[in-house]
């Protein structure tokens, strides 16, 4: 009986390194495993360095990680957890990790840039975007979330349309619903006609300047208040 419960062991071992392994692999082919380190980064940044609860929250893509916020919002407890290239989805995936520890007062979002890029229809980005804000509405329930609308870009104008959509679905959505705010951004970034000017943006036709940077500073101050 013995022998046969030791023989057992190298099948039960191979069972569990297993499922590791597989585990692992499962890991790692996450759509949002490209994210685990920043997220991570973030966690420990928390540990060592914990930012003050009831703060103002910035979370998005690349243009929340680029803005530089203590200038921009001096004396404010802002808290930047911007992570480059990220869509909606991937903020609602990290939510519990890098948005609802810190029980923030106001979240400011941008995203669905990149999500149009991929291909993504309007009325998925704003499906995500409501997604996101009954997410965090769950979760913290007196929390403002205001929305920094897709950005028009040189880069991208030919997506200009579909972005605009997107837009206009989500501020109707934001105006009929309290806690949820809508920063028009994109109406002072238009020329009269064709793409928006290169002020706004550094060489890439992409991101934005410290002018552009500027001018959303000053639009979006109000609703930090």
């Amino acid at each position: 009986m013995t022998r046969c419960l030791l023989c057992l062991v190298p099948l039960f071992l191979i069972v569990v390194l297993g499922a590791t392994v597989q585990a692992e692999d499962t890991e790692k082919s996450s759509p949002f495993a490209r994210w685990e380190s920043k997220i991570k980064a973030f966690e420990e940044q928390d540990k060592t360095d914990p930012p003050p609860k009831n703060g103002l929250l910035f979370v998005g893509s690349s243009s929340i990680v680029r803005w530089d916020l203590p200038k921009s919002f001096p004396e404010m407890p802002v808290i930047n957890r911007g992570f480059g290239g990220s869509q909606i989805v991937d903020s609602i995936h990290f939510a519990d990790r890098i948005i609802s520890p810190h029980e923030p007062r106001v979240i400011v979002f941008y995203a669905g840039d990149n999500d149009i890029a991929s291909g993504k229809s309007a009325k998925r980005v704003f499906n995500d975007y409501q997604e996101f804000v009954t997410l965090v509405h769950k979760r913290l329930p007196k929390t403002k979330v205001v929305y920094i609308p897709i950005k028009p870009s040189i880069r991208r104008w030919s997506m200009w349309d579909k972005m605009n959509d997107a837009n206009t679905r989500i501020e109707t959505y934001a105006k009929q619903h309290s806690h949820l705010e809508y920063v028009d951004i994109a109406t002072p970034m238009l020329a009269a006609e064709g793409p928006p000017p290169e002020k706004w943006f550094v060489s890439d036709g992409l991101h934005l300047s410290a002018e552009g940077y500027a001018l959303w500073t000053a639009l979006v101050l109000p609703h930090l208040k």
